[in-house]
Order: C-alpha cells, then sequence, then structure tokens
C-alpha cells in the first residue's frame, strides 16, 4: 500500500531534509510540496493526499490555522 503524502514547510532546506528522510520508507510517495499555506490550500483538494506533514508556523498560516481551513481532514 502506497500512503500519498504532501509536504508543506516553508523552509526548502527542510522540505529537502524531510524527503531525505522518506526516501528510507518506500510505501510513503510524496506527491506534492507547498511553501505555505495558501499554496497548500490550492494543493491539498487537487491531490487528496492521505498524509500532511505541516509546519506549525509558516509565515501568513501555520499548520493548525491550515488544518482549520480543509473542508475534510
Amino acid at each position: 500500500m502506497t500512503i500519498k503524502a504532501v509536504i508543506v514547510e516553508d523552509s526548502r532546506l527542510a522540505r529537502n531534509e524531510l524527503r531525505t528522510l522518506l526516501k528510507s520508507h518506500p510505501q510513503i510517495k510524496v506527491i506534492g510540496e507547498a511553501e505555505n499555506g495558501k499554496e497548500a490550500l490550492a494543493l491539498i483538494p487537487d491531490l487528496q493526499p492521505d498524509l500532511l506533514f505541516l509546519d506549525i508556523q509558516m509565515p501568513g498560516m501555520g499548520g493548525f490555522e491550515l488544518l482549520e481551513q480543509l473542508e475534510e481532514v
């Protein structure tokens, strides 16, 4: 079973590190990335991920605020 994941993180270095760490978990496939909450709100409904890796503190909209904006969690 493949788990589709989206990474939402404002730091490029942190996104790269997370992608590197996830390589040891072949069952998790990163299908998208966003560097802020606004980008994530546009991606998530289209991609329908099973898993979100969210940065809690991002400029404009943090991870918890993003979750509140989603219709389905």
